[in-house]
């Protein structure tokens, strides 16, 4: 008889330790790098077209795109950018 109520007292005890805990984490503002992943991860989720995706993505990670109108990539201007001509 005497086990009913310590294991009453027991569960009591640990439901007020749970609600008296705090149960969000602290909130802190986002890094520049977390922002960029999660748009990246949202960008993924979205199924756009490749040209779309491609166009997105470069402007997320601000830079230019290299990709031509057909959505392939050009050499040239890839080569050209890398080197400039002297």
């Amino acid at each position: 008889m005497k086990a009913l109520p310590a294991v009453l007292l027991l569960l009591v005890s640990s439901v007020l330790a749970g609600c008296a805990s705090p149960g969000a984490p602290e909130l802190r503002p986002y890094t520049a790098q977390e922002t960029r992943e999660l748009a990246l991860e949202a960008l993924n989720r979205r199924g756009l077209s490749f040209d779309e995706y491609q166009q997105k993505k470069a402007e997320l990670l601000g830079r230019p795109s290299v990709f031509d109108a057909q959505g392939e990539i050009s050499a040239q201007r890839n080569i050209s950018r890398r080197h400039p001509a002297s």
